[in-house]
């Protein structure tokens, strides 16, 4: 897939560091990696903003659409609106999930899982290592 943003994997490593991204950002967003449960620092942030897509600051999830999933990652049940994010089917490891990419850059940044809360029933898994965050 084309996305309208384009680096290399070196450009993107240089982006993450200098906005200060945790070191595991590039591996999450580039790379599809996924960050260790209860350990990304926006778990368990209930502060009121909007969640942001670190490569390139799309805004993806309003604070009032997360909640506590007990997963171990921050949890939304619905994007900021339809072209927030994009979705595949990653049928890696034996299974088939939905993965939940940037649509503007590519970014990996989770995955979507349908048992979430209403009114979508949908649970948005995201790393926190690819999320940036705006506070109100």
């Amino acid at each position: 897939m084309t996305y309208k943003i384009q680096k290399t994997d070196a450009e993107w490593a240089a982006l993450l560091a200098e906005k200060g991204a945790e070191a595991k950002a590039f591996e999450v967003t580039r790379h599809e990696s996924t960050e260790r449960a209860f350990t990304g620092k926006y778990e368990g942030n209930k502060a009121a903003g909007i969640y942001t897509c670190i490569c390139c600051d799309k805004p993806l999830f309003d604070a009032a659409t997360k909640y506590e999933s007990g997963s171990g990652w921050p949890s939304y049940f619905a994007p900021l609106d339809s072209s927030a994010v994009q979705t595949k089917v990653d049928r890696s490891l034996f299974s088939q999930r939905v993965e939940v990419h940037c649509p503007d850059c590519g970014a990996h940044l989770g995955h979507v899982f349908e048992d979430g809360l209403a009114p979508t029933g949908l649970r948005y898994c995201m790393n926190s290592a690819s999320l940036g965050f705006k506070p109100e």
